[in-house]
């Protein structure tokens, strides 16, 4: 399926930036290359928090995983275009089914492990997906018997693929493995030679969050993955062979493209983790001799106030940790520098495609490196990065639409490139709010220009009512909807509470009809009434008489944000 505008395709060809190249093809020349070397490593505390076991894999056994898998899902009748909903730990399962997806043709649409009962409704009937992928269980929660108490609700959902222990009522996925055959191999080659999956067409559609209450489908081709992959690549400095530790869910752009498109791009090692435990992290550290890995800014800074903890990592071979989702600390960027001879890259990016890398070639001071970005664009610098030359920036005032050029005036940042996706799933109103009348994507986020020269971007806060906590967006708007159902609840807004660890945690603030309301009544309404996401709960309650507004009746939430010392 190609969605992409294709002038935007013949004007990126022309310049070399989009090719013929697809990710399951580059995964072919590694195989060729290198067929007995290590390549993929499942997180060692696998089987505690699933019904799946670690393995460890060479190029040559990852493509025979893959073709086994995408030979079941031509065995069950799936085919190119079709599109299938996965929800798995970060695992080497995921990577391979990821990956028979793609040599399919077969869209992939991954769920984070958190999702529950109501974001996979919605996803499944907005794509109209055909299949399910998942496992029994992602720690405490029965995903496959989720998955399947949801086939009354989606009418186009009918198979059920289970890796690992098999549910009843569904496929068990090792199962079907186990049973092919050389006329299952064959129909596979006969699907792959009659439509082939090309670089234009869809690999993925994730999911973001942003001022509307429903998650926002992103779809992604080959061209817009590798890209991004070469991006990340070049922003941490990889080298051929090394070996990555990938803490981010493989879900949406951040774990694809720091780990699946880098290790692709690479050739290296992919170590997957999941979830995130920083006594098995530091281990994988350690034991796997990893080159280059991502951390939140707040688990980077806990470790340099505890040094025994560090001790045993060799800071020879990981000598770059990239970092973002939150303003660094400069303590922190300096001190992993001056101690310990670690740069620490400053990442930001979204879904939708923007993509900053800030290292010290760029951005050579801890202070600056800390909070600000390369000025990418037609402003008249050099950057060592590679996508340096194919993102174009500016800030406007999103009030008056004029463009800023003045140095600490906050604007919102605006981005055209190959990098930026065309438009969400099946939603044409969103895709031209999320784009100003010249074609610029509207990130939402606000920047100001900065630096000695004027080269810099630094993030002074977001337009967007979102709440960023632990690195998954959630939408304020959604919890606000759901609030408004709960019978002791009159009106309601929500903002983000600032939290060292996970960036914020959400806060509530109610007013109720006149009985008194808990948090944990509100809680569980939202998780077993409305079926949402656990890490969606509020986590902070504030009852008030009445909500500030201005005077055409909106809540002004800056004045909450004042009150309660929130995040902006």
């Amino acid at each position: 399926m190609i969605v992409v505008d294709q002038d935007k395709n013949r004007e990126f060809r022309a310049k070399g930036w989009w090719t013929d190249a697809t990710l399951h093809g580059m995964l072919a020349k590694h195989v060729a290359a290198k067929p007995d070397d290590e390549a993929l490593v499942d997180p060692l505390n696998l089987s505690a928090i699933s019904d799946l076991s670690p393995v460890r894999l060479s190029w040559k056994e990852v493509a025979s995983g893959v073709e086994q898998r995408a030979a079941v899902l031509t065995k069950i009748g799936l085919k190119k275009d079709d599109i299938v909903v996965i929800q798995l730990p970060n695992s080497v399962e995921l990577t391979l089914v990821l990956l028979a997806c793609m040599t399919l043709g077969v869209i992939a649409s991954p769920a984070p492990a958190q999702y529950r009962a109501q974001e996979l409704r919605g996803i499944i009937n907005k794509t109209a997906a055909r299949a399910a992928i998942t496992v029994g269980r992602i720690g405490k929660h029965p995903h496959a018997e989720t998955f399947l108490g949801l086939k009354a609700d989606c009418p186009t959902l009918d198979l059920i693929l289970v890796a690992g222990q098999p549910v009843e009522g569904s496929i068990s996925l090792d199962r079907a493995i186990g049973e092919l055959t050389a006329e299952d191999e064959g129909a596979l080659a006969d699907a792959l030679e009659m439509s082939p999956a090309t670089a234009d067409d869809l690999v993925t559609i994730c999911w973001t969050s942003g001022t509307e209450a429903d998650p926002k489908g992103v779809p992604r081709n080959h061209n817009e993955w590798i890209i991004m992959g070469q991006g990340c690549a070049a922003g941490a400095k990889l080298q051929p062979g090394e070996r990555l530790l990938n803490p981010f869910p493989m879900v949406n752009m951040a774990g694809i493209s720091t780990g699946l498109c880098s290790w692709l791009e690479i050739g290296g090692v992919l170590v997957q983790h999941h979830p995130f435990d920083l006594e098995v992290f530091l281990k994988q550290i350690e034991d796997e001799r990893i080159n280059f890995t991502v951390a939140p800014p707040a688990v980077l800074s806990a470790l340099l106030a505890n040094p025994d903890v560090l001790s045993n990592i060799d800071f020879g071979r990981l000598d770059r940790i990239g970092s973002g989702s939150a303003p660094l600390s400069d303590w922190m960027v300096y001190t992993f520098h001056d101690q310990h001879g670690v740069e620490i890259i400053n990442i930001f990016g979204s879904n939708e495609g923007a993509s900053f890398a800030a290292c010290i070639e760029d951005v050579p001071k801890a202070e600056d490196r800390a909070v600000c970005f390369p000025r990418f664009g037609d402003h008249g610098f050099d950057w060592s990065y590679r996508l340096a030359d194919r993102i174009k920036t500016r800030l406007v005032d999103p009030e008056t639409e004029r463009e800023i050029l003045d140095p600490e005036t906050p604007g919102e940042l605006r981005i055209k490139g190959p990098v930026i996706f065309s438009g969400y799933w099946k939603a044409p109103d969103v895709t031209e709010r999320a784009f100003d009348a010249a074609g610029w994507f509207r990130t939402g986020d606000l920047f100001a220009i900065t630096g000695d020269r004027n080269q810099y971007y630094r993030f002074v806060g977001r337009l967007k009512d979102i709440i960023i906590r632990g690195g998954m967006n959630i939408s304020a708007e959604e919890i606000e909807r759901y609030l408004l159902d709960h019978p002791s609840i009159l009106e309601a807004a929500v903002i983000g509470s600032p939290d060292q660890r996970l960036g914020e945690r959400l806060h509530a603030c109610v007013v109720i009809k006149g009985e008194e309301v808990s948090i944990e009544e509100i809680n569980r309404f939202l998780t077993q009434e409305k079926q949402i996401a656990v890490y969606k709960q509020i986590e902070k309650l504030s009852i008030l008489p009445a909500l500030p507004r201005n005077p055409v009746g909106k809540i002004v939430k800056r004045d909450l944000r004042e009150k309660f010392g929130s995040v902006l």
